[in-house]
């Protein structure tokens, strides 16, 4: 582990987390014995994968310093309102842009406009989602991107991180009714351009854990009430906002800070 922790580390995120994928998925077609209550408590492997594989590559590795260097990117949370605002209203802004091109395109929508109160629902899944996301996001960016953007810079760290990201939701392409099922290609694409968007705000919070996992729980939040948006349309808005990105800001940093390295 200590002398190739990243790859140590998908192969435990992937392993751990693809445990719970899985029988969600054998679950969710109800295929006996994964349709018990019992082994869907496995699903929290799916959430939880990446934050183990992190903590435990980087205790072996790096021993106390690199755990600490995990809860430091958490901390990290004094980075000026605006990279809040970023956070919680970016996905607002790539919503409604992504609702502008699918009207003006004339695109199909193929999900339908949810019913009733679900105020109840947007707190609880708001609540879950900030901890899965928070997760996930301990590893991605909390410790792959900066492993990566030590050798890397921080275009190619990106799309290691963004393809591999992409590969992980692969199980959930086979879950009933989980949205990724109809265009798993468009998705893959998506996962890859957005996953830009992560290390702009992450290299430019100077690796706030925090703000980056605010952003993907906003994200997963507002995607559920913000509809009427073709997956054609969102896919182009993420590839757009990807290239401005690596235009404005450079391959090597993505950011007007310098990209975030592990020590």
């Amino acid at each position: 582990m200590k002398k190739h922790p990243v790859i140590w580390f998908y192969i435990l995120a992937f392993s751990l987390s693809w445990l719970g994928m899985i029988s969600a998925v054998l679950g969710s077609r109800n295929i006996a014995p994964f349709d018990s209550p019992y082994f869907q408590l496995f699903s929290i492997f799916y959430a939880v994968g990446p934050a183990i594989a992190a903590v435990i590559v980087s205790q072996v590795a790096d021993g106390k310093t690199g755990v600490k260097e995990l809860d430091r990117g958490f901390m990290q949370w004094r980075v000026g309102l605006v990279w809040y605002l970023v956070a919680v209203l970016g996905p607002v802004v790539l919503f409604i842009a992504a609702q502008v091109v699918t009207k003006l395109l004339s695109l199909p929508v193929t999900i339908t406009v949810p019913q009733g109160d679900l105020s109840f629902f947007a707190i609880f899944g708001f609540t879950i989602n900030f901890f899965a996301n928070t997760c996930e996001e301990i590893g991605w960016r909390g410790f792959a991107l900066p492993h990566l953007q030590k050798r890397h810079n921080a275009l190619i760290a990106t799309l290691i991180v963004g393809i591999l990201w992409g590969l992980w939701h692969l199980p959930l392409v086979f879950l009933v009714g989980n949205p990724m099922s109809e265009f798993p290609f468009l998705w893959f694409i998506t996962i890859v351009t957005n996953a830009f968007i992560y290390t702009w705000i992450y290299n430019s919070t100077k690796g706030s854990i925090l703000l980056v996992a605010l952003f993907h729980g906003s994200l997963n939040i507002f995607g559920a009430f913000i509809l009427g948006i073709s997956p054609i349309a969102y896919a182009l808005v993420n590839c757009v906002v990807a290239i401005i990105l690596i235009t404005m800001f450079g391959k090597v940093n993505l950011s007007r800070q310098k990209r975030v390295y592990a020590d």
